[in-house]
């Protein structure tokens, strides 16, 4: 009777330790994965944000676009005391380093939590974002736009909008990291009609200082959306893996972790 107790209690620890091991493996898959997936992105998105820059030098329609919305706006927004302020705040609520911040928090309540796969793909999402945008101003070297009498100045180059690009990552990584601690359909269809409002007033509070031109901020929109859609991807091939259930990314990347949050 002692045998056939002892038995299944020895059968049970192996079993634990298997699963505890082969969790571990799986974990340790997915961080190399999302990096990446993140680097498969920015090798789409150089080349996209290469050809856009490359049209908008050569190709003289786009250049009057850019340079027309430009100055149409300039001298609307200067003509008006409470345009310029409003700019300037969005300036600072809206700054890449407030999405950054906020998507820290998150990765720290997700640690707290126990999510970690998740902090994992929120991290490495923010984190890729940054460095791909600082990196692409760099590689294009894009001199911001030159108008009479400038309601504000910005350092470093135009294109891509840092902005616009941080914060449309950065919105997008709380939103599919949270979606699935909503209460709610109707919740969930507000916080996207939020966010994607805060994306757009990102981008047009740049145009509306004058210190980016409208193709900076819809390459930015570009290059935040192929991101995420590359982190977020891999990140349902890795559940694919370890035999999670499949569900649509749309509605949260990790609904398993994310409901550790509500």
């Amino acid at each position: 009777m002692g045998f056939g107790a002892t038995v299944p209690d020895h059968y049970s620890v192996m079993t634990s330790a298997f699963v505890s091991t082969r969790s571990r493996l799986h974990s340790l898959r997915l961080r190399p994965r999302l990096v990446l997936a993140a680097l498969a992105a920015f090798l789409v998105a150089f080349p996209l944000v290469f050809l856009a820059l490359a049209v908008r030098t050569g190709w003289a329609p786009l250049r009057r676009i850019d340079h027309g919305i430009a100055e149409a706006v300039h001298r609307e927004v200067s003509a008006h005391g409470w345009a310029v302020w409003l700019g300037k705040a969005g300036d600072v609520v809206l700054h890449p380093w407030v999405f950054r911040v906020a998507v820290l928090g998150l990765v720290i309540a997700l640690i707290r939590r126990k999510a970690i796969r998740l902090a994992w793909w929120a991290g490495i999402t923010m984190a890729v974002g940054s460095v791909l945008g600082f990196t692409l101003k760099l590689a294009m070297a894009r001199a911001r736009p030159e108008l009479a009498d400038p309601v504000a100045h910005a350092p470093g180059y135009s294109f891509p909008s840092g902005h616009a690009l941080n914060s449309a990552v950065g919105v997008l990584v709380l939103l599919l990291a949270v979606l699935p601690a909503l209460p709610g359909v109707r919740t969930r269809i507000a916080a996207w009609v939020a966010g994607l409002t805060v994306i757009a007033l990102a981008g047009l509070d740049r145009i509306a200082l004058g210190v980016h031109y409208l193709s900076d901020v819809v390459a930015a929109w570009v290059v935040a959306a192929a991101l995420v859609a590359a982190t977020a991807a891999a990140f349902e091939t890795w559940r694919r893996d370890v035999g999670a259930p499949p569900h649509d990314p749309l509605e949260g990347v990790d609904p398993e972790d994310a409901r550790r949050l509500a």
